[in-house]
């Protein structure tokens, strides 16, 4: 765990979430700046720069929460399918995205990089009630 690593300070409760599933080893929370409204983050608590450094029963705890998590999305969204990724783009602790897909290719935010690669700029993040609400229906028991 560092001090300076968002997610290892959202995992320790120092910054809030809206979390979706926790336990011992990983915490699953709505990203801030989703690319669509269901948008999740499944983290180790422990701090693993990259996917790769994960040991593998880590990951594959990750990936079942996502599973289920996908799962729940399917239902909500009444989607065909659920994106899971791993990127490490923005902060370097290991971080599974969970993303439903309204479109075979929407797994991308190609609307947030219409101007090319240096007019990229962070998804707009959604309002605190509508983050809570999503966090309501997606959480795992």
């Amino acid at each position: 765990m560092t001090d300076s690593c968002l997610f290892c300070r959202i995992a320790s409760g120092a910054l809030p979430a809206h979390k979706l599933y926790e336990d011992d080893h990983i915490l699953a929370f709505l990203d801030l700046h989703p690319i669509r409204a269901g948008h999740a983050l499944v983290i180790p608590k422990s701090h693993y720069p990259w996917f790769e450094d994960l040991p593998e029963a880590l990951a594959t705890q990750i990936t079942s929460c996502a599973q289920r998590l996908a799962r729940r999305m399917k239902t909500l969204y009444q989607v065909e399918r659920v994106a899971l990724f791993y990127t490490g783009i923005h902060v370097a602790h290991a971080h599974a995205h969970v993303v439903p897909m309204h479109h075979p290719h929407d797994v991308t935010s190609q609307a947030y990089m219409a101007e090319g690669l240096e007019g990229y700029a962070l998804p707009k993040q959604l309002p605190a009630a509508e983050m809570q609400d999503i966090a309501n229906q997606l959480r795992l028991t």
